[in-house]
């Protein structure tokens, strides 16, 4: 129950699902829709109530690395899941050099209820040094791109100079 915590008192603060778990699509934009002939077409009554019968979920929604040493490389591992009913494929456009960000992944089809994993990997470094304390703040969104949406991945860290 969502009213009484593990030991079985009363929470004294809601409780908050992840975006993934409450359906709520976050840092989406939707593509124009074109028609393909060739995706078919599914038509089964238990579905016929849900109109979102394609795209992706990305676990978790967004990075953050933290505080980062200049000059090291760092990686971390974001779930895209296809929580649409038919198969789906997908590219990531990858973020230019001078962030430092770089997403490796295996391309190709991903089935209904699979995912898979993308690799996102920074290189800790400084461009244009500013008078900021010895920390500068790196921030950008990397673009996926799917057949009905283009997902944006939120990446921040802070590197330590």
């Amino acid at each position: 129950s969502l009213t009484v915590d593990v030991t079985g008192q009363t929470r004294k603060e809601k409780v908050i699902l992840p975006s993934y778990l409450q359906g709520k699509k976050t840092n989406t934009i939707p593509n124009k829709k074109v028609e393909d002939p060739v995706a078919g077409k599914v038509s089964i009554s238990s579905l016929a109530t849900r109109q979102d019968l394609t795209g992706f979920h990305l676990i978790p929604p967004r990075v953050t690395f933290g505080v980062l040493k200049e000059g090291c490389t760092y990686a971390t591992t974001v779930i895209m899941k296809n929580v649409g009913v038919n198969f789906s494929r997908f590219r990531v456009k990858q973020p230019p050099p001078y962030t430092g960000l770089r997403v490796m992944y295996t391309p190709g089809p991903v089935a209904a209820g699979l995912q898979v994993e993308l690799e996102v990997e920074i290189l800790a470094m400084v461009i244009g040094e500013k008078d900021t304390g010895g920390l500068e703040e790196v921030s950008h969104d990397i673009e996926i791109l799917t057949e009905t949406e283009t997902l944006l991945l939120p990446v921040k860290a802070n590197i330590l100079y």
